[in-house]
């Protein structure tokens, strides 16, 4: 009796134990198994700057943590803590972040062996551990990193042999194992680049000019022959297998030589022009290389008489090629934050894919130890924040005609950075002044994945608001957190910039109200009075229906709340006059106190954000 009685217990306390662990998986409140893996790595570092201080275990989400980037689907896919004065060791708990798909950890202090939890990333590509403090060998479940793309030790205290599971992975561009105490035979990596430099015992005593290659010494005849009658014929034969390798070796090399000058002349558009400390092997595809020298001669030594415009984002000079060709060059401010060759690459090769007709093309590009610049084709009609004052003939450069063509462009091109393009990007910028117009007056979308090529290293939460004051999402500009309803509260913005022909700070100024356009607009739309607020150069020459749907549209994309905004899918279809009617009814049962009271906090962010600088890049580009 006794014995069923303490099974009878055990059974329950079992049970009882599942549903706790049921509930602590499945509840709001319960632990993420990825805040458990990125708490116990933050445990096993010593963070003298306070860098992970928001990594909380009782945090439900890790995609608000800085440094932690999310895949759309929720899961943590890249972990950036570069350069932030880390030592300790790395834990092994990492093996459980199974979505990663990038671990940047160089230039720390960062001690002890690398975890071969490692080997469990099946998605990895890129890897650097490099400038660290890393000992004892490498991994051989590396090996299984079958994604793998670039891997970086360099700079460390490994030792061992390389791992011959290295040579499974297919698919590696970049191999850089220098500077270590590397010892054996190297496996045959396929990577495009495979450095070992610096590791004695693999190079010899001139290890500095050894390269990833090594050729087999050629044999020489044994010494120590019986008969020393044979020592002439024994110096013939050395001197003849001394004449053969030479002539052999000098063979090779000319061949090596041909062969590399054949590839460089080949890829010489698809290069980077970098310095030998970093990494000239990533192909970018149709994407054309420029020097410094020919984009300074292009722009006269970048000439102030040839700035286009300014903005957060660095310096856009108007350009003209050797053969003529016009274009516009951004020279970038932040090129020294941008973290990694290998990552600011990659961003600019995400940028170069994005194509559409409503986005502007980048066609080249220039990278140097000290510079980054991305080469624009030139459009002649310049911005929409620059042509909406302008006048052609006493009449407005933007009729109501184009500037409704103008907002169907722009949600058009948006629309493929959000739900077509993968990944998909988020612009963060979204104004008049980043909205371009080729010499049709079609609105070519610009300054996309800016933002993120400069802030990689955080996650898309940023401790640098990037925006114009008047534009940003009030989500944004309180925690610093952006999504694709950021861009679309900023395509809001712009429909009314559209309307009223003014800056999103300037209107409510000139009409001698408080606050922002917004704000004024909304008022104006509970009077009734949306013909005040149109263009004055326009001279009543407008739609009226076209006006009505348009403001609705911009006050949809414009709630306080990030989840009540429409995707701009759907806020294409509105403005293509479909489902317009049926979102606006909707938004307003809406519980209209709490609305309200949070329209007047995004008045209070604005005053409260006077710090932020509001970025203009008008002109011709």
């Amino acid at each position: 009796m006794e014995e069923k009685s303490f099974m009878f217990w055990k059974v329950g306390f079992l049970v009882l134990v599942l549903i706790e662990i049921s509930y602590a998986t499945l509840s709001p409140t319960g632990i993420n198994y990825e805040v458990v893996a990125l708490v116990a790595i933050k445990n096993n570092l010593h963070d003298p700057y306070n860098v992970l201080e928001n990594w909380d275990i009782t945090s439900v989400d890790p995609c608000s943590w800085r440094m932690v980037t999310c895949s759309p689907d929720g899961y943590v896919s890249a972990l950036g803590l570069p350069s932030q004065s880390l030592s300790g060791t790395l834990s092994p708990w990492i093996g459980n972040l199974t979505n990663l798909q990038s671990v940047l950890l160089q230039n720390n202090a960062i001690s002890g062996p690398i975890p071969a939890a490692l080997g469990k990333l099946e998605k990895l590509q890129t890897l650097d551990l490099s400038s660290n403090k890393f000992t004892g060998q490498i991994p051989d479940s590396l090996g299984d990193l079958r994604n793998l793309n670039y891997l970086r030790l360099n700079n460390n205290s490994l030792t061992g042999p390389c791992p011959e599971s290295l040579s499974k992975i297919e698919g590696l561009t970049l191999v850089d194992l220098s500077y270590n105490n590397i010892s054996g035979s190297l496996p045959k990596i396929s990577a495009r680049t495979f450095k070992v430099t610096g590791n004695p015992l693999i190079c010899g005593p001139k290890a500095n000019n050894c390269s990833a290659v090594f050729p087999e010494p050629l044999s020489l005849p044994p010494n120590g022959l019986k008969d020393q009658s044979d020592s002439g014929s024994k110096s013939h034969r050395v001197a003849v297998a001394f004449g053969a390798s030479f002539g052999a070796a000098f063979f090779v090399i000319i061949v090596i030589g041909l062969l590399v000058w054949l590839r460089y002349r080949h890829n010489q558009q698809i290069f980077f022009d970098v310095n030998d400390q970093y990494d000239p092997e990533v192909c970018l595809g149709h994407l054309k290389r420029y020097t410094f020298k020919e984009l300074r001669a292009a722009t006269n030594h970048f000439n102030s008489k040839n700035i286009l415009g300014r903005g957060g984002f660095g310096i856009v000079y108007k350009g003209s090629l050797s053969d003529g060709t016009l274009v516009a060059v951004k020279r970038l401010k932040d090129y020294n934050i941008a973290g990694g060759e290998v990552q600011f690459q990659t961003e600019v090769e995400t940028i170069s894919l994005a194509v559409h007709r409503n986005l502007l093309r980048l066609c080249g590009f220039c990278t140097t130890e000290n510079e980054r610049l991305l080469v624009y084709p030139y459009m002649p009609n310049g911005s929409v924040a620059s042509r909406l004052r302008d006048q052609i003939h006493g009449r407005p450069a933007l009729d109501w005609a184009r500037r409704k063509r103008i907002a169907l462009g722009t949600a058009r091109g948006l629309l493929y950075l959000h739900e077509q393009c993968d990944p998909k990007i988020i612009h963060r910028d979204v104004k008049a002044a980043n909205i371009l117009l080729d010499e049709d007056f079609e609105a070519v979308v610009g300054d996309f994945g800016l933002a993120k090529l400069l802030d990689h290293r955080d996650s898309h939460v940023t401790t640098a608001v990037r925006g114009t004051v008047g534009h940003i999402a009030p989500e944004y500009l309180s925690t610093g957190q952006s999504s694709e309803k950021t861009d679309v509260f900023g395509f809001g913005i712009l429909l009314l910039e559209l309307i009223t022909g003014q800056r999103a700070l300037d209107f409510g100024r000139a009409a001698n109200q408080r606050g922002v356009m917004l704000d004024w607009v909304k008022k104006l739309h509970q009077e009734g009075k949306l013909n005040q607020m149109v263009d004055k150069d326009l001279k009543g020459n407008f739609d009226r229906v076209e006006l009505e749907e348009m403001v609705q549209v911009a006050l949809l994309c414009t709630q306080f709340n990030p989840s009540h905004r429409p995707k701009m899918s759907e806020v294409l279809k509105m403005l293509e006059g479909d489902g317009l009617a049926e979102k606006w009814e909707a938004s307003q049962k809406i519980e209209t106190p709490r609305f309200r009271t949070c329209e007047k906090r995004y008045s209070d962010f604005i005053e409260e954000s006077s710090l932020v600088e509001a970025m203009e890049l008008s002109g011709p580009r």
